[in-house]
């Protein structure tokens, strides 16, 4: 029995030894493997679009050209106070929208989730105005009291509209209200008028949007300054300066 047990025990010594550089080794491989595994990929961030570089009109250009002062192209139109460009709750944030008009009649707006504007649309949008404006006329900030007429805006719609798959186009719309601002807090009504531009997406995915925006805005913000000179014309002998 003696000789039986010391047998045994000399076979799983023996057979330990084998298998312990085995084990060794394929923990030292896994080891190695798990290194060289690539690790996980970093979410991807949405890529950030904007209204692209101002391009000032033709006319604004030549007068820099020649060392004219805008500003003094400037003081021969009449002053406007630019108020914030209100928004609904949707157009509030940074996401960039579109709608399905092939899909759900376009009433749900649905945001791209690798693609975003750098800033609101409304903020955006109303830096544009301001910039077009300022080129022919004072700009100045409303409650100043430093100019004749006030301008509000409101934003109502600012998505890429799909009426097909492959078929979209950016749409623009907002109401401009322009108000003579009196004494004691007062105001008077000079016109309002609603603008909605629309252009279509050379390609119906978020950048292709975007451009289509970044155009139909910078159309609506001519024909808006376009109505705000015919405004100024029509009040400027019966509204004075406010003091």
């Amino acid at each position: 029995m003696k000789t039986t047990a010391t047998a045994t025990a000399t076979a799983a010594a023996a057979l330990r030894a084998r298998f312990i550089p085995f084990i060794s080794l394929t923990a030292a491989c896994l080891l190695a493997a798990g290194c060289a595994l690539p690790m996980p990929d970093k979410p991807q961030r949405p890529a950030p679009y904007d209204l692209g570089l101002f391009e000032a009109d033709a006319a604004a250009a030549a007068a820099a050209a020649t060392d004219a002062a805008p500003s003094q192209a400037a003081q021969r139109q009449a002053a406007v106070a630019l108020a914030w460009v209100e928004s609904p709750a949707a157009l509030q944030g940074t996401a960039m929208l579109y709608r399905l008009a092939y899909a759900d009649g376009a009433r749900q707006p649905r945001p791209y989730a690798l693609a975003r504007w750098s800033m609101p649309p409304a903020q955006m949008l109303g830096q544009r105005l301001r910039q077009h404006l300022a080129q022919s006329r004072p700009v100045v900030g409303v409650g100043e009291n430093l100019a004749p007429i006030e301008l509000r805006l409101e934003l109502d719609e600012f998505s890429q509209l799909f009426g097909a798959e492959a078929q979209s186009e950016g749409i623009v719309r907002l109401r401009a209200t322009a108000i003579a601002p009196q004494a004691r807090g007062s105001a008077r009504l000079l016109g309002q008028r609603t603008f909605e531009a629309r252009q279509p997406a050379a390609t119906s995915d978020a950048a292709g949007g975007a451009r289509a925006l970044s155009e139909a805005s910078n159309r609506l913000v001519r024909e808006i300054a376009g109505w705000i000179d015919q405004v100024a014309a029509t009040t400027a002998t019966t509204v004075p300066a406010p003091r």
